[in-house]
């Protein structure tokens, strides 16, 4: 019996859109939201953009995009593809020629900037290589980017005529009858962000894209699209995510699957639950949560771990996740294995211990999920 059966008030109820494929990858419909990110490298440079694409996936990116500035980049985009161990978005501005050298170099999307692309007869070339190719297409409404006409009737970048962009350019593709297409409307502004989206996704059953653009650094980024993004997850919008900061591309990914976990949409890792500390721990719970963060990073089986301070909520804690720690005091704690207390460890080795039980835990996991399956 699932968690959401025994309390529904926690279900999320998925707007319903319909399914594309990018890659091997499914996006829309009832398939898992996905989570992805974009490289910060220059895309000529095979083996730096290549190494940054693995480092995502390792860390549980979905896609990857890749910007297509330039010829040599479209070229350089053969490489990578081969090499990647997901599927490549190209992402395309200004030249739809680019658009149709990266469909010939194997990307599995293109992504196109309706405000920067030029005009219906150079977007019909582009749907034409992505069908030959077999690529599917996400149309990128940004506000900072929008037509001139739109801005001439509108005044200003606002939700209106973002999603009047979008929509005009889901004509285009299904004039040329193309269906495999995604979509986003993107702004800087989250109060913005979210009323497009919402628009959109009455006004579409094409699956979307979320995303708050140039949300800003690791802190303010995440917290800019924790809101964002988290408030229409809640209210079922949204089919893959790519959280935008200025850091590493890995953060991204990291972010984007806290989002996601926070509201029992994607699991993935150890989710440990950690109090802020005060001056009743029995140990130093800053240092340890800092420590088993980074000890615990290769683990990706879906289970919960609990690093509480004191008894005051615990063993309370404890009793909801697979393996838990409560100081005590005395310089020792106690070890919860599945709910129930188990035995008491000594502080001093609590972290090697605690990361020994993960360990096992997450392997006895993935043994149950395996027999499930066999089944």
């Amino acid at each position: 019996m699932s968690l959401n059966h025994i309390r529904p008030w926690r279900n999320i109820y998925r707007r319903k859109s319909r399914q594309i494929m990018v890659g091997n990858v499914p996006v829309g419909g009832d398939a898992p939201i996905t989570v992805q990110t974009m490289t910060n490298t220059l895309t000529t440079d095979v083996a730096g953009t290549v190494a940054q694409v693995q480092a995502a996936a390792e860390a549980g990116a979905d896609i990857v995009r890749v910007s297509v500035p330039d010829e040599a980049s479209a070229k350089a985009l053969k490489d990578i593809v081969r090499e990647s161990p997901v599927p490549i978005v190209a992402d395309i501005h200004f030249h739809y020629r680019r658009g149709i050298e990266a469909a010939e170099a194997g990307a599995a999307c293109l992504r196109i900037n309706p405000g920067n692309i030029g005009d219906e007869k150079r977007v019909r070339e582009v749907i034409a290589a992505a069908r030959d190719h077999g690529c599917s297409m996400r149309i990128g409404v940004n506000a900072g980017s929008l037509e001139k006409h739109l801005l001439d009737k509108y005044g200003e970048p606002c939700p209106d005529a973002m999603v009047e962009s979008g929509l005009e350019h889901i004509r285009i593709l299904q004039d040329n009858d193309f269906h495999e297409f995604k979509i986003s409307v993107k702004a800087s502004d989250v109060f913005m962000a979210a009323a497009a989206y919402q628009q959109l996704a009455e006004a579409t059953d094409a699956p979307i894209h979320l995303g708050i653009t140039e949300a800003g650094g690791l802190m303010s980024g995440t917290i800019k699209s924790a809101i964002g993004l988290g408030n229409l997850l809640w209210m079922g919008i949204g089919d893959t995510i790519r959280v935008s900061l200025s850091a590493d591309p890995v953060e991204e990914v990291k972010v984007g699957y806290e989002i996601l976990k926070s509201l029992g949409l994607r699991h993935r890792g150890v989710n440990i639950i950690s109090c802020p500390s005060c001056a009743r721990q029995g140990f130093d719970v800053i240092k340890t949560v800092e420590a088993l963060e980074k000890r615990l990073e290769h683990i990706k089986t879906p289970m919960s771990l609990s690093i509480i301070g004191c008894v005051v909520n615990g063993p309370g804690e404890a009793l909801m996740t697979d393996v838990g720690f409560t100081g005590g005091g005395a310089g020792n704690g106690m070890v919860y294995l599945a709910g129930k207390q188990s035995h008491r460890m000594d502080n001093a080795q609590m972290i090697d211990h605690i990361v020994e039980q993960v360990e096992r835990r997450a392997a006895e996991i993935e043994a149950e999920t395996a027999a499930q399956a066999a089944e």
